[in-house]
């Protein structure tokens, strides 16, 4: 099974933006895939989150797992959210212990998401 590891990569963490320059968004999107995606994650950028307000973001899911949306990043933090991805692939639930996340983990999150459940279709 694969974590999707979403990035957004629109994100302007609260910068005016001068004509040519990169959003951080797309900046913490590239070192993200410079670091190294550890197996098990698909990097999958997209164009809103809807955390504008928290700086940049990114989101981890995976079917029946427990889904996260952390904000307040930049490119610096790029090792810290591919620990915290490698954590969540090893986590059947979803749920890293509290101690095993990173600190960005622990204290930059901004919604948990519980595992969406899977409805039998109604018998006709």
């Amino acid at each position: 099974m694969t974590v999707i590891l979403h990035v957004c990569i629109t994100c302007r963490a609260g910068q005016t933006l001068s004509e040519g320059e990169t959003a951080p968004g797309k900046r913490l999107h590239a070192a993200i895939l410079d670091a190294g995606v550890p197996e098990g994650v698909s990097v999958v950028p997209v164009e809103c989150l809807s955390a504008c307000s928290q700086g940049c973001s990114v989101a981890l899911s995976a079917p029946g797992r427990w889904s996260y949306v952390y904000g307040r990043l930049s490119d610096a933090n790029a090792r810290d959210v591919i620990a915290g991805a490698s954590a969540y692939v090893a986590a059947p639930d979803g749920i890293v212990p509290w101690r095993s996340r990173p600190e960005i983990f622990r204290k930059q999150s901004l919604a948990r998401i519980p595992p969406i459940a899977i409805v039998p279709e109604a018998a006709e």
